[in-house]
């Protein structure tokens, strides 16, 4: 069955779609927070997490699905299981926060920060 499978769609393609993603969790990793939309923040946590959660296991298959997911690229991957991984070992998830920021002013949508906690 695939009860709650849903995602956001974020009006895109799905192509389109994974690269945003990839490329939001690419510089969350590297930067720490970063300042997008709501509606990017809220489809971001779920990968990010998975992401984090995948770096705390530490062995090779581990580090090969990471670098899959953030599409070869070695240095954010590094980053990832060098330094944001071990921060968050005895904790048992919740790496994220999201906080309000204002209305973007081109076209009023809600921007946050998402931050590594």
């Amino acid at each position: 069955m695939r009860h709650q499978k849903t995602r956001h769609k974020l009006s895109r393609d799905s192509a389109h779609r994974k690269a945003l993603l990839m490329n939001l969790c690419k510089e969350v990793i590297e930067h720490e927070r970063i300042s997008t939309t709501q509606a990017k923040a809220n489809a971001l946590r779920p990968e990010l997490e998975k992401l984090i959660t995948l770096a705390k296991r530490d062995n090779l298959s581990a580090r090969r699905q990471a670098l899959a997911t953030l599409g070869q690229d070695k240095f954010a991957v590094h980053r990832l299981f060098a330094d944001v991984a071990p921060r968050y070992v005895d904790r048992p998830g919740g790496y994220t926060r999201i906080s309000k920021l204002a209305s973007s002013r081109a076209d009023g949508a809600q921007t946050v920060l998402i931050e590594l906690v």
